[in-house]
């Protein structure tokens, strides 16, 4: 192969990249008992119904609808209008088990004091991020700082 050669394949590779990461969208759902279902359109079976905050990484867009990925990987199709752009985290850490994520009232593991626990799968909503901590806020009236690694949906 040529200079030129690589050079055109590595640019092509490089946009191909780009392209599909400019694809990608984190949204949030926009409602309670949001139907998830396996295609873009009501004719399609719903695989299950989805809650107000959830974070969902849009995959693709198909007219009204847009195929979504959750943070376990499952993929299904909602309608545009049932999102948001508000961010959202969900607890991503202890799946399958009781152990609890601490809440603390500053970025700081060993100063921050725990306010709240939180198990796997609880929502957040995204009041900012600083360093490797995201400060939350949670329905209930809890605020906090977790973790980043301990969260999805950025």
């Amino acid at each position: 192969m040529t200079f030129r050669s690589v050079f055109l394949l590595g640019l092509l590779c490089a946009l191909i990249f780009i392209g599909r990461a400019a694809m990608a969208e984190m949204v949030s759902i926009a409602g309670e008992d949001i139907n998830m279902r396996s295609g873009p359109g009501i004719q399609h079976e719903v695989l299950w119904k989805i809650g107000s905050g959830f974070p969902v990484d849009i995959a693709k867009s198909e007219g009204e609808w847009v195929q979504v990925k959750d943070f376990e990987g499952s993929i299904g199709w909602v309608n545009k209008k049932t999102t948001q752009k508000t961010p959202h985290m969900i607890v991503k850490a202890n799946k399958g088990t009781t152990t609890q994520i601490d809440v603390r009232s500053e970025p700081n593991a060993t100063k921050g004091k725990v306010v709240a626990r939180a198990n796997y799968g609880v929502v957040f909503r995204t009041l900012e991020k600083k360093g490797g901590w995201v400060k939350v806020a949670h329905g209930s009236g809890v605020t906090g700082w977790v973790e980043s690694g301990q969260l999805w949906g950025f």
